[in-house]
């Protein structure tokens, strides 16, 4: 995995709820980079030209600005993508599902410089590249898990921590990205040194220690190397190395990480800060320029604080390593040199560490069935060191003392004593330190096998898959009915990477959504029993990886189960062992199947029952185990018997644990699997033949020698997987009916009347008197938890009923007021109805006084134009008459001779006559002025009917100027009185809409 949890965690398995603006000012905005360490070598330079440009971080800083950690290490040409809520904080499948979500969604990017303190006290700030100002901070105690983008995928150039927000109840995750992409291995190492490293710690009081005596400047190291592959369901296991040619076995094409364990085995413990790099080469005797730097994927102390562990990523395609990635000849093989290069804190310069290993590389198809010694080469290194002055220092307050006066590994050692030694022949370029026995090789030491120990490979042979897989697809046709072939299949072990599978289906969990549900709800209830699981839980398989870091995933989700039980459980609760099964379940199916899982197996299977009565049913067992050793294996049986060595002795882990606590995986796997075939009689089965395999040893002990013996030999024994073959093949052969397990129970409760029978009256009263103590000391318990239960709930309760009460209170007020302000309401809307009524009454007069006027000018206007209607007809005839008169008069004068002279052709009188006329002049004048006479009447008659027309003209212009005024005032009352309307109803719906708000 490409993550890095505090405090070591591993990894495991939200929808995105992007936080908005508020309490943190990155929350809208999205992460480039360059990093700066605190302490740069010639040798750290030289690895930098290849992945990034630094200057060691400046210790001022700008007025205004914050002070960095000491000793923190400042990255810059960052970009903030943004931040998002998660569920899973330490789930690795999470994080990179958000960083993928957040660095295509970003489109406000935010340019930070980033530090990182070098201590677990310490603060990550983010920093205003332009000007230092601090943008947010985080503690490193609160930051949870660190993840990078996988390789060949948009987000390789990404990291991001995820951090408890709020007191951890909201996790959220941060997320940068990098311009530098190789710079990004290089941040997750000062998170690495953060989480791991106390303040101070690495500065050991050895400026107080005495000088060094000659015979104490040499320290040895041991270096193992640990090669893993990824075996194609997501996951890494380690490959296998030969037996007999000390070789690694590799396969083509396959992404592989590299773990070395440092160990410092003499001489005053050296505090390793850091580890600098991490660097690979095929071949041996390589150069240092052809070495070739891997990713850092994680580095720091392990579990037990004795080794210094280093994980680095290696991708073989990649053309450097293309020599060690072809497919060697049969039994050929090839060299492969590994360096690591420590920064330890008391040595000037950075120690390396080289490892020169055989390896062979073999089709990315084979199986790796073949025989093997151990997975691991280790190598032992001498250390000596000269101690400095303090004028040789680089700087007289630094913490180095020491600068390395030689470095040789033991293989070195022993080709210069055999090269030196003319009666020795040399061993040969090649050879290699034999390791230390590990896994199927005797320890002689008192220490018993962890629990969890062991490796089982997810590896299968083709044709046992497609049996499998045949065998599933008709199982799941018909769920009710299981296969006949299924038995034997399972009693030659179900293949690694079905066992989840299977073993619900053995259960019958495959419909459990309901019990999913209840679970659920029975991880947020609390526990009577929290401190005990608590307790159990930080020893349940310490050796694996999954379980051995106090607060890690594996251990959070290991405690959710045992909860859940204890609570779901309430006759038997929690009960020593538990812990055990439920870790095996949860390494092959989430934490919701695996408690269906283990339900089913403590109710279904009868586990349950051993718990019960005072541990009835598990002496039972004990009985039922001793007459069958009785019959199968009367010898030892008898032994046993002669030193006073009893079944509930040595076998009470082997039924209440099913074998779980102190036996390798390989072997615990395979008993599950038979368990969940055949019901928990298979226990039988296992003890007995462990038993058998053992027999001739445990008839040579006595008493001690005996359970020391179950105790530390008989569990490393099955370390191989050979060994643990065979005792599963004597296990299933043993043919134990259950006819004959009812006979011996039948036996036992015989026994035990006849034993409560034969027993004193005063002893029986006095077991039975016990016992009701016992009864009547968890009875009070009992009633103690639940009086100290009901108190809790009656404080909750009165507290929620005041709460209730002053809510009631609040809520009456608010009552009160809304219905003063609903009478206030109703007042107003009268109000303005009567208001309203009246501008209504208002406007039907106005509109009736209007038309009125309308109608009166309407008459007026039609009296006006029939008026100017007859003038105009009576002007016209007068015009008429008058033009008819005039022609007659003018045929009339141009017919006399005496007076068409007198006018001229447009009928007016001449000026002057030129001649008298004919008649005398008295008759001409007389006609003339009757004539004159005549024009002058006629010419007033024209002036009185032009004056009418003009007055008629005048009367209708004065009309028409009364229409206009009349036709002005009807418009303006009516849009005064509709504006008038429409202002007061807007009024009063504004104020009602103020007063509803």
């Amino acid at each position: 995995m490409d993550g890095l949890g505090a405090g070591d965690h591993d990894l495991l398995p939200s929808t995105v709820s992007p936080i908005p603006p508020g309490s943190d000012p990155l929350s809208a905005h999205s992460p480039k980079l360059e990093m700066v360490l605190p302490v740069q070598t010639a040798q750290e330079s030289e690895l930098n030209e290849r992945s990034y440009r630094g200057d060691e971080s400046s210790s001022e800083s700008s007025p205004g600005s914050p002070l960095p950690d000491e000793d923190s290490v400042v990255f810059s040409q960052l970009t903030y993508l943004g931040c998002a809520s998660v569920n899973a904080p330490r789930s690795e499948v999470e994080a990179l599902r958000m960083m993928s979500i957040l660095r295509g969604q970003c489109q406000l990017p935010l340019d930070v410089t980033l530090s990182v303190p070098g201590v677990s006290e310490g603060t990550v700030r983010l920093l205003d590249p332009h000007n230092s100002t601090e943008i947010a901070n985080y503690p490193i105690y609160k930051i949870l898990f660190c993840v990078r983008g996988h390789d060949g995928t948009p987000e390789s150039d990404c990291f991001a921590f995820t951090e408890s927000h709020y007191n951890a109840e909201i996790f959220r995750i941060h997320v940068f990205r990098c311009q530098i992409q190789e710079a990004v291995s290089r941040i997750l190492y000062s998170f690495a040194t953060a989480f791991r490293r106390s303040a101070k710690k690495a500065v050991l009081s050895s400026q107080q220690a005495a000088p060094l005596t000659p015979d104490s400047d040499l320290f040895t190291f041991t270096v193992s190397l640990e090669i893993k592959e990824d075996d194609g369901k997501g996951t890494f296991s380690a490959v296998a190395k030969d037996k007999y040619k000390q070789s690694f076995k590799l396969r083509a094409g396959m992404d592989k990480k590299i773990v070395i364990y440092v160990q410092q085995t003499s001489n005053k413990e050296l505090a390793i800060e850091r580890c600098f790099g991490l660097l690979l080469s095929p071949g041996k005797n390589v150069k240092n320029s052809d070495m070739h730097l891997l990713d850092l994927e994680s580095m720091g102390k392990s579990s037990d604080g004795k080794s210094y562990i280093i994980t680095g990523s290696w991708n073989p395609n990649t053309p450097q390593f293309h020599a060690v990635n072809e497919e060697t000849p049969k039994d050929k093989f090839m060299y492969m040199t590994t360096a690591v290069d420590l920064v330890i804190t008391e040595v000037e310069e950075p120690v390396r560490f080289l490892l020169e290993t055989r390896v062979r590389v073999c089709s990315p198809n084979d199986r790796l069935f073949w025989p093997f010694s151990k997975r691991s080469y280790t190598e032992t290194f001498y250390l000596k060191l000269r101690q400095m002055e303090r004028k040789e220092r680089k700087s007289p307050a630094s913490d180095t003392l020491y600068e390395v006066a030689s470095l040789e590994s033991e293989t070195e050692r022993d080709k210069r004593k055999t090269t030196a030694s003319p009666g020795i022949l040399p061993t040969g370029a090649g050879t290699m330190v034999p390791s230390p026995p590990e896994d199927d090789e005797e320890e002689d030491n008192d220490e018993p096998l962890l629990s969890g120990s062991g490796d089982v490979s997810k590896e299968c042979a083709e044709k046992i898959l497609e049996t499998w897989g045949d065998l599933l697809s008709k199982w799941h046709m018909n769920l009710s009915v299981r296969p006949r072939q299924l038995p034997a299949l399972v009693r030659s072990g179900i293949p690694e990477a079905l066992r989840g599978e299977v073993w619900q289906l053995l259960a019958g969990c495959h419909n459990n959504d309901h019990q999913v549900e209840e679970y659920r709800t029975l991880i947020t209830k609390e526990s009577p029993q929290d401190s005990a699981i608590t307790r159990d839980i930080n020893r349940t398989f310490p050796a694996h990886d999954y379980f051995k870091d106090t607060g890690g995933d594996g251990q959070d989700s290991l405690y959710k189960i045992c909860k859940a039980y204890s609570v779901y459980d309430e006759e038997i609760g929690y009960c020593q062992g538990q812990s055990f099964l439920a870790a095996v379940l949860l390494l092959h199916m989430p934490e919701e199947q695996a408690f269906s899982v283990l339900v089913k197996i403590m109710f279904d299977y009868g586990l349950r029952d051993l718990f019960k009565q005072n541990f009835e049913d598990l002496h039972c067992k004990f009985f039922q185990l001793e007459r069958l050793m009785q019959e199968y294996i009367p010898d030892l049986y008898n032994h046993f018997l002669s030193v006073g060595l009893e079944a509930h002795m040595y076998a009470s882990q082997w039924f209440l644990t099913l074998f779980t606590a102190k036996f390798p995986l390989y072997m615990v796997f395979h008993i599950i699997d038979l368990l969940l075939c055949e019901g928990i009689s298979v226990i039988f089965n296992v003890a007995l033949a462990l038993l058998k395999t053992s027999k001739d040893d445990l008839i040579q002990t006595d008493f001690e020698g005996a359970l020391k013996f179950f105790r530390v030999p008989v569990p490393k024994r099955y370390r191989s997987e050979e060994n643990a073959k065979k005792l599963m093949e004597l296990a299933c052969s043993m043919k134990i009916s259950q006819k004959k397990l009812k006979k011996f129970e039948k036996e036992y409760h015989t026994m035990r009347e006849q034993q409560e029978q034969q027993e004193a009256p005063i002893e029986r009263y006095e077991r039975e008197n016990r016992r009701l103590q016992e009864a009547n000391m968890r009875l009070e318990q009992e009633n103690d938890d639940l009086a100290h239960e009901l108190v809790s709930s009656k404080i909750a309760l009165r507290k929620d009923l005041d709460n209730a009460e002053e809510k009631a209170d609040a809520l009456n007020k608010e009552l009160l007021l809304t219905k003063q302000k609903l009478v206030e309401s109703e007042d107003e809307k009268r109000r303005l109805e009567e208001e309203s009524a009246q501008l209504k009454e208002m406007c039907r007069r106005e509109l009736d006084k209007s038309e009125s006027e309308i109608k009166k000018n309407g008459s007026i206007i039609g009296e006006y134009k029939q008026i100017c209607s007859q003038l105009s007809e009576r002007l016209e005839k007068q015009q008429t008459a008058t033009r008819g008169e005039l022609d007659k008069i003018r045929l009339k004068v141009e017919g006399c001779e005496r007076c068409s002279g007198l006018f001229n052709k447009e009928g007016r009188v001449r000026a002057a006559v030129t001649r008298a006329p004919a008649g005398g002049p008295e008759e001409t004048d007389e006609e003339k002025e009757g004539l004159n006479n005549q024009l002058r009447e006629m010419e007033l008659e024209l002036a009185q009917t032009k004056l009418q027309l003009v007055e008629a003209e005048c009367k209708i212009q004065d009309l028409e100027h009364h229409l206009g005024l009349a036709l002005n005032e009807v418009q303006a009352a009516k849009k005064t009185w509709l504006t008038r309307t429409l202002s007061s109803i807007k009024t009063v719906t504004g104020s009602q809409g103020k007063e509803t708000t």
